[in-house]
C-alpha cells in the first residue's frame, strides 16, 4: 500500500547564495500529526514566494523510491526531506501519476489531495545541496535529463497528516498525461506544451507558458480540455 514515509516542514533561513537572500528548502521531519490547509502544512513557511506556494504548488511529495535513486548517483543517504520535500511517500511511483490525481491521505481527518504542478530545479536547490556535503556541480541539469521531478499537490479537502498515513487514490483524469509527461514539456521538449491544454484546472503559469510557445506557433490557442 502507498503511504506517507515522512512529514517535513521549513521556516526562512538566511543564506547568501539564496536568489532572495533566504530559503525554506532545509524541511525537517515533524513527528506526530499536521495540519494541512490550502496553502500547505502548518508550520511550513514559503520563502519566495514568486516562484513558491500558492493553492497550486501547497504540497510538494517525492517518492522515497527516486530519493534512492539518486543515492546510488551521488553515493551517499539522502535523509526523507533532503530535496525540500513535504511528504516523503512510499509505494507510489509519483513520476508516472496522470495530473491532476486525487489521493486521500489519512483516514477520516485525512486531507484530499490532486496533482497539480511539477517541480522546476534552480540555483537554490543546487547550492542547498552543495551546503549539505553533495556535488553541486550541474545539479540542474542533472535532475532535469533525469526527469524524476515529484508533484506537487493542490488540497482540496483540508485536513490532518501524519508519517505512517496511506495513501489511496480516489480518481484519475482519462488525458492521461504524468507528472513526468508535464515535467518533459515544460523542461525538455517544448513541442509537447500544447498536450498540457488537456489538463483540467492547468495551473496559470503552467497556460501562459503553453500560450506563449502556441502564439509564436501561430495558430490559435485552443479553449483549456481540448487535446491538440
Amino acid at each position: 500500500m502507498s503511504s506517507v514515509l515522512a512529514v517535513s516542514v521549513g521556516r526562512p533561513q538566511v543564506r547568501e547564495w539564496a536568489g532572495i537572500g533566504r530559503t525554506s528548502i532545509d524541511k525537517r521531519n515533524v513527528t506526530g500529526p499536521v495540519s494541512v490547509h490550502p496553502l500547505g502544512l502548518e508550520g511550513d513557511q514559503v520563502s519566495d514566494t514568486e516562484h513558491h506556494g500558492g493553492p497550486d504548488q501547497a504540497v510538494y511529495a517525492y517518492a522515497r523510491e527516486d530519493l534512492d535513486f539518486w543515492e546510488g548517483e551521488v553515493g551517499r543517504p539522502i535523509r526523507d526531506g533532503q530535496f525540500g520535500e513535504n511528504l516523503t511517500t512510499e509505494g507510489l511511483d509519483l513520476n508516472a501519476t496522470v495530473v491532476g490525481t486525487r489521493m486521500q491521505v489519512g483516514d477520516e481527518d485525512g486531507a484530499l489531495l490532486e496533482v497539480a504542478h511539477v517541480r522546476t530545479p534552480c540555483n537554490d536547490f543546487k547550492c542547498w545541496m552543495g551546503e549539505t556535503g553533495y556535488e553541486p556541480k550541474a545539479w540542474v541539469r542533472r535532475f532535469t535529463l533525469e526527469a524524476r521531478p515529484g508533484a506537487y499537490l493542490r488540497v482540496l479537502v483540508p485536513g490532518t497528516i501524519r508519517a505512517g498515513d496511506g495513501i489511496r487514490v480516489v480518481e484519475v483524469p482519462e488525458h492521461g498525461i504524468t507528472v513526468r509527461d508535464m515535467f518533459l514539456a515544460l523542461h525538455t521538449d517544448r513541442s509537447r506544451l500544447p498536450s498540457l491544454l488537456a489538463i483540467e484546472h492547468l495551473p496559470a503559469k503552467v497556460r501562459d507558458k503553453v500560450a506563449t510557445f502556441v502564439l509564436a506557433q501561430g495558430p490559435s490557442l485552443p479553449k483549456s480540455g481540448t487535446v491538440i
